[in-house]
């Protein structure tokens, strides 16, 4: 079992399979758009390796994120080859869901059975200017063959940012009311060396909150698990509602996770820029113990919370690096 010096059990990787996307929205893409060189990227083999021996270490719950997972070829045989890892009883993928309605079948074979969403909009036109992409077809007909295959739950991820797309709350808790579906609210985190993100553009919890209040009842959800979300039934629907709060609060103490990037990072901690180098170890003649001793160490050293109140700091990576 994997304990950190704050006795949280950490159960769960994020796991990044690229740092390539499909889409370049505004808020995580400033200008450039620097890859990570091909023989930097961790294997599949590397991977799956990885997952194996956190697995031995009590991990049971993975994520594959990138970028964009589904823009790398062969991300089934991945899927299945941890689905077949002994103590892993929980495998999830968070996407764009531009390619996913092609690919779902495909991945429910291999093991898929619930998938996180991130779309920020409802309308064709503002889809288009976020993402600088017209896929916004594409992504709704994603959500539907997903429904249709039988994944369960569908998580949409909606990050609400003031003056961007602040409008569309109600239209968000509409589809979630629609299609029996989760809608989950994610305050705009401080990421990225550019300018668009600041104080000024955070949509609080609490003020979508308010907002959906004045249309729905909200009761507070009796299957909520652990996790970062808030998690409330719609009455009178099948569809949920969380919310998301890193900004405005302090989710920390629940934090169960750590993350892998593509480049062979591990990551305690999402809000911090401190990262350590398990490639190495992987590409050298280091036993599966050494390795295990390494993600040992670096879970140790996860930082009690993100920072203090008012005080949150830019990540200088975005999450496509990172992984979300």
């Amino acid at each position: 079992m994997l304990i950190d010096n704050f006795n949280r059990i950490i159960n769960y990787i994020r796991v990044s399979v690229t740092d390539r996307c499909n889409l370049r929205c505004k808020y995580c893409v400033d200008g450039a758009f620097p890859f990570i060189p091909h023989s930097e990227i961790l294997s599949y083999e590397e991977i799956i390796r990885f997952v194996r021996i956190s697995a031995q270490l009590g991990v049971s719950k993975v994520r594959l994120t990138g970028g964009e997972p589904l823009a790398r070829k062969g991300i089934s045989y991945l899927l299945k080859e941890l689905n077949n890892i002994e103590g892993i009883d929980d495998i999830s993928l968070t996407t764009n869901a531009v390619f996913l309605g092609e690919k779902i079948l495909e991945l429910k074979d291999a093991g898929l059975k619930r998938v996180n969403i991130s779309l920020d909009t409802l309308k064709k036109e503002r889809f288009a200017f976020i993402t600088g992409v017209n896929a916004f077809d594409d992504v709704l007909m994603s959500i539907e063959k997903s429904i249709y295959a039988g994944m369960n739950p569908i998580k949409i991820n909606t990050v609400i940012i003031k003056g961007f797309n602040d409008d569309e709350i109600l239209d968000f808790a509409r589809l979630a009311e629609k299609w029996g579906q989760h809608i989950r609210f994610i305050e705009f985190m401080p990421f990225g060396s550019f300018d668009l993100w600041d104080a000024a553009t955070i949509i609080s919890s609490q003020q979508i909150e308010e907002t959906l209040k004045t249309r729905y009842t909200l009761e507070p959800s009796k299957s909520n698990d652990r996790g970062p979300a808030r998690m409330f039934d719609i009455k009178g629907s099948k569809g949920k509602i969380g919310f998301i709060s890193p900004v405005s609060t302090h989710i920390c103490s629940e934090c169960n996770r750590i993350r892998l990037t593509s480049g062979g990072k591990l990551r305690p901690c999402l809000f911090s820029d401190v990262e350590y180098d398990v490639k190495k170890l992987l590409r050298s003649s280091a036993s599966d113990e050494e390795i295990k001793a390494f993600i040992r160490e670096t879970v140790k050293v996860k930082p009690e919370r993100k920072g203090e109140m008012g005080q949150i700091r830019k990540c200088q990576r975005s999450l496509r690096n990172i992984g979300g």
